[in-house]
């Protein structure tokens, strides 16, 4: 198994998601896939609206695609949003489209990531967001050693957030 290189950071205010989301967009490439994992209510879709946010989209036309599982949205980089929440199985997953949209130059934002993580590319960030209390919360990023996109992205999204908040890696 590969090694997993991880890092985290507190938001303690929606405003901190917002950075987070800030950051993302700066560092972001096109054809990169980011696995978001957390509870329900956790942040995941505001997380998306903040990295849209940056990216040039109206945050307020994101919203959970629920169920309509993808939204496209239209930005300095295309936003593909997929909530894989209601998807049944891997056939279902497959019938979306998948592989096309996550081989096209876009950041692919992919919520409840973990139920269908062995069919997404390993090449990938992971976002994990943990409810610490009120509008507090952990996010965790990790990447494989041996990725390339995701690796840049993740030591760049470090570097970022290094900035203005305190990041502890945890290897």
């Amino acid at each position: 198994m590969d090694d997993i290189e991880t890092f985290f950071c507190d938001s303690m205010a929606l405003d901190d998601t917002i950075r987070i989301g800030q950051a993302i967009a700066t560092c972001i490439k096109p054809m990169t896939v980011v696995g978001l994992t957390g509870t329900l209510g956790a942040g995941k879709t505001f997380l998306v609206q903040s990295v849209a946010e940056a990216l040039g989209v109206d945050r307020r036309t994101v919203v959970s695609p629920s169920f309509s599982l993808i939204q496209v949205y239209k930005g300095r980089i295309p936003l593909v949003h997929i909530d894989a929440w209601r998807i049944r199985d891997e056939d279902e997953f497959v019938e979306l489209g998948i592989d096309e949209l996550l081989e096209s130059p876009c950041l692919a934002m992919i919520e409840w990531a973990e139920k269908f993580a062995i069919m997404l590319p390993v090449d990938r960030l992971g976002i994990s967001i943990e409810v610490l209390d009120g509008q507090s919360r952990r996010f965790h990023f990790s990447w494989p050693d041996n990725s390339t996109v995701a690796a840049t992205l993740g030591k760049a999204l470090k570097t970022s957030l290094a900035e203005w908040t305190t990041v502890r890696s945890l290897r």
